[in-house]
């Protein structure tokens, strides 16, 4: 079985136009929090975790814990409601969607068992329940809640009897890290991250390591962030094979056998860069991804911010205003060239 899930809708951009140049995003709290069961079977155990001076008790409803693939769902809503942050408006905690846009968007099966399992995450969302007291927007709540407050179809097909348009009502909790803007862009290769905690482990990776160059943790402590049900000792062999393939997007890991930490080195970061001076540009997420969607699917991007640090540098390393811009003007010069 190939690591990746494979790329179910490569044209995704000529019929998907409400995401369009919309990146992923996630919110912090549950990137930086175990929020998610990463069992695949139901999940009905009552969990507790505390870190930090921060703890949060996840309850189940009878259809089982919300699964780390349900937060596709959020990672959504999140995504379109910040884009109208940044265009100056003020969203309404209610997202109106068509599920077909939102099954494209983070890489789903678009056939009836889609659709199925779509239904199966919202009911997960709507029954898992949260106490803590970790903050969003500086506002803290001690009560008990729902990821989402609700969902409901708005329209049906009536040939297929498959929903059409939702409407999904985010929890008060949730919504306050939106408007707080405590979000993360995320690479949209996270949707085809097959297993849960590779997805998990990327989470910790794009929250903690970001754009730095390395971020190291203990493997005791990355076992107990990650929410993971196994042991140590299995984590540890999961670890092995995660460094093996070496697919996470952005991130790459190796496990330090005498420290026993966990090394995640941003990809494209590596030692050559340490003698590019401190001035060296240095590239956002977003722009990653924006250059992704300019070069398409058979070329390395990495391999093209290599080639453009090269250039860079044999031009005497000028000190670039605009880092960013600069790149993807070197992507779509190098793409009219191919």
């Amino acid at each position: 079985m190939k690591p990746l899930l494979p790329e179910r809708h490569p044209n995704r951009e000529l019929f998907i136009c409400d995401f369009g140049d919309v990146m992923p995003k996630s919110d912090i709290a549950s990137m930086e929090h175990p929020l998610f069961t990463l069992s695949t079977k139901p999940d009905r155990n009552i969990r507790y975790y505390e870190h930090n001076g921060n703890s949060v008790t996840i309850a189940p409803s009878s259809h089982g814990l919300a699964t780390i693939h349900d937060k596709d769902i959020l990672i959504y809503c999140i995504s379109q409601l910040m884009e109208g942050i940044n265009r100056g408006e003020v969203p309404s905690r209610t997202v109106r969607l068509r599920a077909h846009d939102l099954l494209v968007s983070t890489n789903r099966q678009t056939s009836g068992e889609g659709y199925k399992r779509l239904k199966q995450a919202f009911e997960r969302l709507r029954g898992t329940t949260i106490s803590t007291d970790i903050k969003t927007n500086e506002q803290q709540y001690i009560d008990v809640f729902g990821i989402i407050d609700s969902a409901k179809t708005i329209v049906e097909s009536p040939d297929t009897k498959r929903m059409v348009e939702l409407e999904i009502t985010l929890s008060e909790w949730l919504y306050n890290s939106i408007i707080g803007k405590e979000v993360l862009t995320i690479s949209r290769d996270y949707f085809r991250l097959r297993k849960p905690l590779e997805r998990r482990i990327y989470e910790l990776a794009r929250k903690h390591c970001g754009n730095q160059k390395q971020w190291k943790i203990g493997v005791k402590i990355l076992h107990k962030k990650s929410g993971t049900s196994g042991n140590v000792r299995e984590f540890r062999r999961m670890l092995k094979e995660i460094e093996k393939h070496n697919h996470l997007p952005n991130y790459s890991l190796s496990i330090d056998s005498e420290s026993d930490n966990v090394i995640f080195n941003s990809k494209g970061h590596g030692d050559r860069r340490d003698s590019l001076g401190h001035n060296r540009p240095t590239l956002k997420t977003d722009t990653i991804e924006k250059a992704k969607k300019i070069i398409g699917r058979n070329f390395d991007v990495y391999a093209l911010e290599s080639d453009w640090l090269s250039m860079w540098e044999k031009s005497g390393k000028p000190t670039l205003q605009t880092p960013d811009g600069a790149f993807i003007n070197f992507c779509k010069k190098r793409m009219e060239n191919t």
